[in-house]
């Protein structure tokens, strides 16, 4: 051992048992994922959010105008006609099938810019990991709000002649 390593052994120690007392001085910055998320930026978007009128129906009419936006073609939606019996949304049809696959979505945001009705948002969840491929396809009762969230929507559905319950006649 040279005797340069001898006298400057010391100095060593002294230098990590300072670098260990001054990380032990900082916060703790990790945080218990998944019960407790970081906070995201107001503009992040994240998985796809379709929204309700504080009525309950649907906002989202089928018109499919987000499927024919997004550049990739990651959305299908199938619509289907609404009846006076069973009213999903205020429009003359509404989404039966509405699916993204969040794998092949990159988040753009196209879909949220098509939709006329303000019926699809770009939500502030980002946890997207799973161990199967399948479980990426989002599906429409994946993607409603629950109804709690969506009574504070002051936004009334639309008075075409197809929103009224009983169809007027001309």
């Amino acid at each position: 051992m040279a005797l340069r390593e001898i006298l400057l052994g010391p100095l060593y120690i002294a230098r990590a048992l300072a670098t260990t007392f001054k990380h032990n001085t900082k916060p703790i910055v990790t945080i218990e994922y998944p019960e407790r998320q970081k906070a995201v930026p107001p503009r992040e978007r994240g998985r796809h959010i379709l929204h309700r009128y504080a009525d309950g129906l649907e906002k989202c009419v089928g018109c499919e105008l987000c499927a024919i936006a997004c550049p990739v073609g990651c959305i299908v939606v199938e619509a289907a006609e609404n009846t006076p019996e069973h009213r999903v949304s205020p429009g003359e049809r509404y989404a039966k099938r509405y699916e993204i696959n969040l794998l092949r979505c990159i988040y753009c945001g196209m879909c949220e810019e098509a939709c006329p009705y303000d019926a699809i948002t770009m939500g502030p969840r980002y946890d997207l990991a799973d161990d199967h491929p399948d479980k990426f396809i989002a599906v429409k009762e994946d993607m409603l709000e629950p109804l709690s969230a969506s009574l504070s929507d002051t936004a009334v559905p639309s008075g075409s002649p197809s929103a009224q319950p009983v169809p007027r006649k001309w």
